[in-house]
C-alpha cells in the first residue's frame, strides 16, 4: 500500500524565524496548517513525517513515528513540508515514478519500494542524488519559499478551508442585533462560537469561519475572507480586515489586514498590524504598528539568511518570532524582521528592520537583556497564563535556537556597542 512521507528540505532557513521551533509543514495558512491540509486531501492514507531531529523531542508525540526510517517501507510518495495544498493542486497517490521539481526544489517524488527503501537521513538530499534516475516534471503545485509566501496565499487559502470544512452554517451564536453584510450563506459559526451585538460580518469578498468558542464583542467590523481560531478572541471596536487568520487561543484588537496569527499570541490594544506573519506567545503592546507599504510604493525587501532579498511585493508587514514582545508605542518598518524570544521597545523612532533572536531593543540599541535563564522562566510565566506548561524538551529546543542565532546576536551588540 502507498505511503506518504512528508519531509522538511533545505530551505527551512529561508522561513526563519517562524521555523525555528517548528517543522515547516507546522505553518498556517488560511485555517488549517500545511500538514493538515495534506493529510485532507488524502484522506485515511497513512503519512510519516520527518523532520529536524531537535524538533523530534517536542513534536514526535503529535506526529507519532516522527523520523522512523524503518517505517519507509513500502511504495512512497515524498512531499515536501513547504508543499501548499490549494484549489485542489496535489500530486496524484498513485502512478509511474517521477519527480515533481519547482524552481530549485523537489515538491514531490513518487517512487517504488525499491527506490524508496534506500531513503535515509535528510530526504531531500535522497531525492537530490536521484533526480537522474526518475523522470522529473515541472509542476506548478504552490509551494512556500519565504515567509511572506504564506501572506499572499492567505486569503485563498481561507476560502479553500471553508469550502473542504462544508460551507456555511450556523451552530453558535449570532446576535440579532449583529449585522451580516453580504451572503449569509458564506459564515461558518461553530459551536460555542459567539458574536456579540453591533458587530459587522462583511461576506461581500469572502467566507468567515469562527471556530469552536471563539468570540467577537460589539463595534467589531469582520471582513472575509477571515478565520477565527478557537477560544480565540476579537475584542471591542476592531477593525479585521480580509485576508487575515488568527489562530487558537489569541486576544486581537485594533486594525489586521491579510495576517496570519499561528496561536497563543496577543494583540489586544489598538495599532496596525497588515501583511504579517505573527509566531506563537507574542505579545504585542498597545499601539504597536507595523508599516506595510513604502511611501514610493516599491517592492519590499526582507531579511533573509544574512542578505536583503526583494519579495517582489509592494505589500509586506512584519515577521515575529516566537515569545517575542513589544513595548507600548513600537514602531515596525516594512518587512522587519524580529528573531523569538526578543523585547522591543519604542523608543519613538523606528525598530531595525532585523533584529536576531535573544535580543533587546532599548534605548535604539541592542543588548542581551537578562540572558537565556530569565528569558526562559518569562516564557514559562506567559505560557503558564494560558494552562501550558514549558517542558523540559522545550527548554532543550529554545538552547538550541539560542547557540545557533548566537553569531548575529552578538554581532549586533557589537555595532551597538560602537556607536
Amino acid at each position: 500500500m502507498m505511503k506518504i512521507c512528508v519531509f522538511e528540505d533545505d530551505k527551512i532557513d529561508q522561513l526563519y524565524p517562524l521555523t525555528f521551533l517548528r517543522p515547516v509543514f507546522e505553518l498556517r495558512c488560511g485555517a488549517t496548517k500545511l500538514w493538515e491540509k495534506i493529510a485532507r486531501f488524502y484522506g485515511k492514507c497513512e503519512i510519516i513525517y520527518r523532520m529536524r531531529e531537535e524538533l523530534v523531542p517536542v513534536f514526535g508525540k503529535r506526529f507519532a513515528g516522527a523520523n522512523n526510517e524503518g517505517a519507509i517501507n513500502d511504495d512512497i510518495l515524498f512531499i515536501n513540508g513547504r508543499m501548499l495544498v490549494l484549489e485542489g493542486k496535489a500530486p496524484p497517490l498513485t502512478g509511474e515514478e517521477e519527480i515533481g521539481i519547482k524552481s530549485d526544489s523537489v515538491v514531490f517524488a513518487r517512487l517504488k519500494k525499491e527506490k524508496a527503501s534506500k531513503a535515509a537521513g535528510n530526504i531531500w538530499i535522497f531525492l537530490e542524488s536521484i533526480k537522474h534516475a526518475v523522470p522529473a516534471k515541472e509542476t506548478d503545485i504552490p509551494v512556500i519559499s519565504f515567509p511572506w509566501d504564506l501572506v499572499n496565499y492567505n486569503p485563498k487559502a481561507i476560502e479553500d478551508d471553508f469550502m473542504a470544512s462544508g460551507g456555511g452554517s450556523v451552530k453558535g451564536e449570532i446576535h440579532k442585533l449583529a449585522c451580516v453584510y453580504g451572503d449569509e450563506n458564506r459564515i461558518r459559526v461553530a459551536p460555542g462560537a459567539k458574536v456579540h451585538p453591533f458587530v459587522v460580518l462583511d461576506t461581500t469578498r469572502g467566507p468567515i469561519i469562527l471556530d469552536e468558542s471563539s468570540e467577537i464583542f460589539p463595534f467589531s467590523r469582520i471582513e472575509g475572507p477571515m478565520y477565527l481560531g478557537r477560544n480565540s478572541q476579537i475584542m471591542g471596536a476592531s477593525r479585521i480586515r480580509e485576508g487575515t487568520s488568527i489562530g487558537p487561543v489569541c486576544r486581537v484588537g485594533g486594525e489586521v489586514e491579510e495576517t496570519i496569527i499561528h496561536a497563543y499570541s496577543n494583540k489586544y490594544h489598538d495599532g496596525f498590524l497588515g501583511h504579517a506573519y505573527v509566531c506563537e506567545w507574542v505579545n504585542l503592546g498597545a499601539l504597536t504598528t507595523n508599516s506595510d507599504l513604502k511611501n514610493d510604493y516599491s517592492s519590499v525587501s526582507v531579511h533573509v539568511k544574512n542578505t536583503a532579498v526583494d519579495s517582489g511585493s509592494t505589500k509586506v508587514g512584519s515577521f515575529i518570532g516566537d515569545h517575542t514582545k513589544t513595548s507600548i508605542g513600537t514602531l515596525l518598518n516594512t518587512g522587519t524582521v524580529i528573531g523569538i524570544m526578543c523585547n522591543v521597545v519604542g523608543s519613538g523612532g523606528v525598530a531595525p528592520k532585523y533584529i536576531p533572536s535573544y535580543c533587546w531593543f532599548l534605548n535604539n540599541a541592542f543588548s542581551k537583556g537578562y540572558g537565556f535563564r530569565m528569558q526562559t522562566e518569562t516564557a514559562r510565566a506567559a505560557m503558564s497564563r494560558r494552562g501550558v506548561s514549558l517542558a523540559e524538551e522545550d527548554i532543550a529546543l529554545l538552547k538550541h535556537v539560542h547557540e545557533i542565532t548566537k553569531d548575529d546576536r552578538e554581532e549586533a551588540v557589537r555595532k551597538s556597542r560602537m556607536q
